[in-house]
């Protein structure tokens, strides 16, 4: 009477697990992706430069004598021509005044001269005098005249110096701090400048750029890889606060030698300065146009990771939509992206996000990935504060 129960409630628990179905298996994890294709690339170099000035200029005196005055403000613009420093003249105008009479006293010597010459060529004419007489004459005369040269030198020099006592500017531009005051005394042979003119508009750049660099950029402009137009003659800025300069500045040229203690050579572009913002000696960060590669690929950076030897790899969907793990090889970075010589081929399925915790070899669902949205104004704002 026992057993009957037992077996009706077995006979219930066989039923009710035959009447369960099992659940299916989820469906593949989804990752986002992006289609490789070729492109043209700008390729763009980001070298360390240094500002100097457009012109420079040492003002120095031609002259010795007293400062007895300046005529400028330091700092200020000055134009070329403009009287800097006023140097005693009094000396110089007594120099000048004495040649002046030196010549006046030549020029009635030449007359006199020239009067007796004359007369002794009638008189030796007519054997009056003797013929000797008449060549001294002669000679006096020549003597005068050579005389009146040499004075009109020596008042044209006196007059130079004269003129050299108001010291001028050599050229326009910014004009740096006095090194002498009034009552200093200054010579021409003097090693120290009275003070130092620099135009700053426009400004040159000085790049120093790697020799192995400029090798490789010239291999692939010679093989073809590369092409240079016109806007590699552009040159962009970056300042030492990391803002950008905002102009472009022209590429003027390239050094002929490698400096030997860097393995750099010295690349030189000029940038217009209206406002004075580049001042000489500051450090930028310079952006140079190497050519555009007609047939290039580019990864995002977000897609590419460093494997245990430190070699770029990257996650792309192959056939089945089935993980592969590849590995890359770079050349240079483009903006957020890598330039990949190997290891990428158009219409790869590149992916960009949903690979944690999968390995090579996972079924996965592609889909578009598409980027995160920029952050607003205001969400920026809060995150500085």
């Amino acid at each position: 009477m026992r057993s009957i129960p037992s077996a009706a409630l077995l006979a219930a628990l066989l039923l009710s697990a035959c009447g369960k179905q099992t659940p299916p298996p989820p469906p593949p994890p989804k990752v986002g992706v992006i289609s490789v294709q070729m492109q043209p690339v700008t390729l763009t170099t980001e070298l360390p430069g240094r500002t100097s000035p457009y012109e420079s200029s040492e003002v120095r005196p031609q002259v010795d004598g007293i400062i007895t005055r300046r005529l400028f403000r330091e700092g200020e613009f000055v134009r070329a021509g403009q009287v800097l420093y006023q140097i005693d003249p009094a000396p110089y105008a007594a120099a000048a005044a004495n040649a002046r009479a030196a010549l006046a006293h030549a020029n009635a010597a030449i007359a006199s001269t020239a009067a007796l010459a004359r007369r002794y060529g009638d008189l030796v004419k007519i054997n009056a005098i003797a013929k000797q007489d008449y060549e001294n004459a002669v000679a006096a005369a020549n003597q005068a005249k050579a005389d009146v040269g040499a004075q009109k030198a020596a008042l044209q020099s006196a007059e130079i110096n004269l003129r050299r006592t108001a010291i001028k500017a050599p050229i326009s531009g910014r004009i740096g701090a006095s090194t002498f005051t009034v009552g200093a005394l200054v010579t021409a042979a003097q090693t120290a400048p009275l003070a130092t003119i620099q135009r700053l508009d426009p400004i040159y750049v000085d790049i120093n750029q790697s020799s192995v660099d400029l090798l490789k950029l010239r291999k692939s402009v010679l093989t073809g890889q590369v092409s240079r137009g016109g806007n590699a003659a552009r040159v962009g800025l970056t300042l030492e606060d990391g803002s950008d300069y905002g102009t472009q500045g022209d590429f003027q040229f390239s050094d002929v030698t490698v400096a030997q203690d860097t393995g750099t050579v010295t690349v030189r572009a000029l940038f217009p300065n209206p406002q004075g913002l580049l001042l000489p000696g500051m450090y930028v960060r310079a952006h140079l146009i190497d050519g555009t590669q007609a047939q290039g690929i580019l990864a995002p950076q977000q897609a590419v990771t460093r494997n245990e030897k430190g070699n770029p790899q990257a996650f792309v969907v192959g056939a089945g939509d089935k993980l592969e793990i590849r590995e890359l090889t770079t050349s240079r970075a483009v903006g957020d992206a890598w330039l990949v010589t190997s290891g990428l081929k158009p219409g790869d399925r590149l992916v960009m996000d949903g690979t944690m915790m999968l390995q090579p070899g996972a079924p996965v669902t592609p889909v578009p990935w598409t980027p995160p949205p920029a952050p607003s104004k205001a969400a920026q704002a809060a995150a500085g504060q």
